[in-house]
């Protein structure tokens, strides 16, 4: 909640500019060339999955898009951010239940089918869990270190993130992820891949995270590499897992 504020303030900071004065809804869409166009492209798409909790419309984005418009070019804005700042913590807890219910609603049907596959299991939980190749391995505890390849997915598909496009396996602590990983990852034996399906209590909720809706259904392939124990007090502290920042793996 803290990094979404920082860039909630960002936005706030801009204001409400009116549409007739501003360039918001203007221009045709562009496509970036160079390495510095590319960049500046990366850092809309990080804004927008920081905002993605206030569900907007194309009406409404038009208003942060012109108060950005404002405060980066230092235009007069059009609204008192002193005034205006504090509302964006209520807006964005309303607009965040509320997507959250239309989530986990469109969830359902998803959750059903997968749990229906050929070879799924459905535990206690909720997890669906599917075994895709069988380890032969050991089977990590809840505290122990696991280096794993993996994909996350949202029900229609998107990769949300993505261990093998990095290149790099993650490691981390299975009893510092999300219940769903904590769980399942549990079952697996080193060697062996399975599919995850989380619904959103055991993710992330109806809060979500970055480029993962409040409420949403997640899936997960993952593929168990290696178990180790955690490191004694005193000792070494393992390298941080790549995705530590990203939507893999959360805090509980």
């Amino acid at each position: 909640m803290h990094r979404f504020l920082i860039v909630a303030a960002m936005l706030a900071a801009v204001g409400c500019q009116n549409q007739a004065g501003g360039t918001a809804g203007a221009g045709a869409a562009v496509t970036p060339q160079t390495e510095e166009q590319k960049t500046f492209y990366a850092l809309g798409l990080s804004l927008g999955r920081q905002v993605q909790v206030f569900d907007m419309t194309q009406e409404e984005l038009k208003y942060v898009k012109a108060g950005l418009d404002a405060q980066v070019l230092g235009k007069e804005p059009a609204v008192d951010i002193q005034q205006y700042g504090p509302k964006l913590s209520e807006l964005a807890r309303t607009r965040a239940t509320s997507r959250a219910e239309k989530e986990k609603e469109k969830s359902k049907a998803f959750l059903e089918k997968a749990a229906k596959e050929e070879g799924a299991v459905r535990t206690e939980s909720g997890l669906i869990y599917k075994e895709l190749q069988a380890g032969t391995g050991a089977s990590p505890g809840p505290t122990d270190l696991v280096k794993v390849h993996y994909e996350g997915t949202l029900p229609d598909g998107t990769v949300f993130d993505s261990s093998r496009k990095r290149g790099e396996p993650a490691q981390f602590p299975l009893n510092g992820v999300i219940k769903c990983w904590t769980e399942g990852v549990q079952k697996m034996k080193v060697g062996g891949k399975a599919k995850l399906v989380c619904p959103s209590e055991l993710a992330y909720g109806d809060r979500g995270t970055p480029g993962i809706p409040g409420g949403s259904a997640l899936v997960f392939d993952v593929e168990l590499l290696e178990i180790s124990t955690p490191t004694p007090p005193g000792g070494a502290a393992p390298a941080p897992a790549p995705v530590k920042e990203q939507a893999a793996q959360p805090t509980k």
